[in-house]
């Protein structure tokens, strides 16, 4: 069968970056594709399989097809445009046809066309601006303008093309941009770079308060094999590295065993976002980790910004009894997709604790509230993101980039709409510095569904 018009499934928070070249931001993580079918039905496609990568967000390893550019619907205006007002006009046409809210902000929509497309541009970059400008006026910001290098940048790092040095980057508290986890055997681990280093300078460009993830990830990427300057801050120290550049194999999911007083051997299993290999590799981690004694689970998703929708779904599932619902996904026609398990997941009875903080978001928020609302699992930590929404991306022709589209919408099993709200906790625990997740959580939290 041939698909056409393939978009690309974004479930992830724009909070945080990678910069192992695949960014968690605008769904880098996304490692999906949705079709719309005759309904507004979503039907997801895993394509995470044609990769080595176990990820997205970002972080990812997946097949990308795109739908083809949108053409303006008047063939003959559209021929008389220049390449610039075709840019502008094709842009809007993506928004016409996808954005969720039918109000466009309450604007004007067709006539922002007419005075976007009737402008005079001298050049490209004057196109860009009004694209980024009409896409600014519908106030999502998660429906936006990408750039050529940054819609390119997008695309080498889900499909691999790009390299890094394999840190997780974040910002702290004061504002800085810091490696928040570093992969094991990857150029940063081997050069020594630790979590909560703070980039001062990457390739000569110099890095301050304010500055955002996304902008130090640009900087770490480049070609397989290149070479590339860091300087980092370190206890009050700075200290100078210099590391190759490597194709980075992102572990999504970590597993250990640990002991709690009351409770006995907990086993903990780390999601650091999803994909479509997330459950089966998180079903392999429950039935070893019961294998060596582990009486309740703890499943830490802490900073984990979403990744593949259907990836929290199956995962949520392996946890759930059949017939439960999981999520409503709610489109642009007020369509709802309800999305239940179908059999019986795989552990029903032991004590399970989900551990999240305010930087978990979208794909793992609905993890999080379905086995909430199923009455599965004692949430613990502080109040999550709060981004119930989904988005797609599309290519602009004549390499003008891309836009990223607000296409949908999500409800919890209950019908509750999280996005800016987040998911309350059932236990609220302040953050934690431990490397053992269980050693932050009150004994209390385990108990049996």
């Amino acid at each position: 069968m041939i698909v056409k018009n393939v978009t690309w499934l974004l479930a992830i928070a724009s909070f945080s970056k990678e910069c192992h070249g695949f960014s968690r931001n605008y769904g880098s993580d996304a490692k999906a594709l949705t079709v719309m079918n005759a309904q507004n039905k979503f039907r997801f496609i895993d394509t995470s399989s044609s990769l080595k990568v176990p990820f997205v967000s970002a972080i990812l390893s997946f097949s990308l097809v795109f739908g083809g550019p949108s053409l303006d619907a008047n063939a003959a205006s559209y021929a008389s445009m220049s390449d610039e007002q075709r840019a502008v006009a094709e842009a809007w046409r993506v928004v016409d046809n996808t954005f969720i809210d039918r109000t466009f902000n309450n604007l004007d929509w067709f006539e922002e066309r007419q005075k976007a497309v009737k402008a005079k541009y001298k050049s490209p970059v004057e196109a860009q601006d009004a694209i980024e400008k009409l896409m600014s006026k519908l106030g999502d910001k998660y429906t936006r303008y990408l750039p050529p290098a940054k819609y390119e940048s997008l695309v080498n790092s889900a499909t691999g093309t790009l390299a890094g040095v394999g840190c997780e980057l974040n910002t702290n508290k004061d504002g800085f941009v810091i490696a928040s986890d570093v992969e094991a055997n990857s150029p940063a681990s081997s050069g020594g770079i630790k979590p909560k280093d703070v980039f001062v300078e990457v390739d000569g460009k110099s890095f301050s308060k304010g500055n955002t993830p996304d902008e130090v990830a640009n900087q770490l990427r480049g070609p397989e094999g290149s070479k590339v300057g860091i300087v980092i801050e370190r206890d009050g120290k700075k200290l100078d590295f210099i590391l190759t550049r490597a194709k980075i194999t992102v572990t999504s999911v970590k597993t250990y065993l640990s002991d709690k007083s009351g409770v006995g051997k907990v086993g903990v299993i780390r999601i650091k976002s999803f994909s479509g290999t997330t459950a089966s590799t998180v079903s392999d981690a429950i039935n070893d980790l019961k294998k060596k004694g582990a009486k309740a689970f703890v499943i830490d998703l802490r900073n984990n910004p979403g990744g593949l929708l259907p990836g929290g779904v199956d995962t949520a599932g392996l946890f759930l009894d059949a017939d439960k619902p999981i999520v409503f996904v709610v489109s642009k026609t007020g369509y709802i997709d309800s999305q239940k398990t179908l059999a019986p997941g795989i552990d029903l009875d032991d004590p399970l604790v989900v551990y999240v903080n305010g930087n978990t978001a979208s794909a793992s928020e609905v993890m999080t509230a379905a086995l909430k609302e199923n009455d599965r699992a004692t949430i613990v930590g502080e109040q999550t993101f709060g981004k119930g929404i989904i988005q797609t991306i599309k290519p602009l022709s004549n390499d003008y980039g891309g836009v990223a589209v607000t296409i949908a919408k999500y409800e919890t099993p209950k019908h509750n709409d999280i996005n800016k709200q987040g998911i309350s906790v059932d236990v609220e625990v302040p953050e934690c510095d431990s490397d053992d997740a269980v050693s932050c959580l009150p004994s209390s939290s385990f108990k049996a569904p």
